[in-house]
């Protein structure tokens, strides 16, 4: 009985020894680091409005060109306010959004001695829609510097924040007839 016994704790210690060898198992381990850069883009989306939407494609550094129409006395007695313009901004921190002009006069072509028109005192915009998460800067119109001016502070960082803008042009009856253009830059900077 005695040698039954041990041979069943025998058989038993055998069969756990085998099934202790088909459960083995290592393991491995390694560390993944991101090296992340801070990021930043703003970008016109889907802003029409323009006599030329083909010079650029939407999700642009570059919108499309704005034309602001005089047609009537009316236009020139109350100013002419464009169609919306789309921004959208992807950044991985807060962030403030400015705007200037490039230049403080229109340059102008036309059959008039150049009449050096002050961008400021004719072309102003206002912020009609805000989903960046920031506080707008002012509720009515400002004229256009060309030091940077205060757009939209304090935005939220994420993927789609964006805004929309509309300019307003008001040379009242100090300009000849011609065309007027000026480059409007817009510069989103991180916190």
């Amino acid at each position: 009985m005695r040698k039954k016994a041990i041979l069943t704790l025998a058989t038993l210690g055998f069969m756990q020894m085998l099934h202790a060898q088909t459960h083995a198992s290592a393991t491995a381990n390694q560390n993944a680091k991101l090296v992340l850069s801070n990021a930043i883009q703003i970008t016109f989306t889907n802003s029409g409005g323009g006599e030329d939407d083909d010079y650029n494609e939407d999700n642009s550094n570059h919108g499309s060109r704005v034309t602001i129409p005089f047609t009537s006395v009316a236009n020139y007695a109350s100013g002419v306010i464009s169609a919306a313009q789309n921004l959208k901004v992807q950044s991985n921190k807060n962030f403030n959004v400015t705007v200037r002009s490039s230049t403080q006069k229109f340059t102008y072509s036309g059959p008039y001695t150049n009449p050096n028109a002050d961008i400021s005192s004719v072309l102003s915009l206002l912020v009609t829609s805000n989903s960046t998460g920031g506080s707008v800067a002012s509720g009515s119109y400002q004229g256009i510097q060309t030091s940077s001016q205060s757009l939209i502070s304090n935005c939220t960082r994420g993927g789609n924040q964006s805004f929309a803008v509309k300019y307003k042009a008001n040379p009242g009856f100090a300009l000849p007839g011609g065309t007027y253009t000026a480059n409007v830059i817009y510069t989103a900077t991180q916190l």
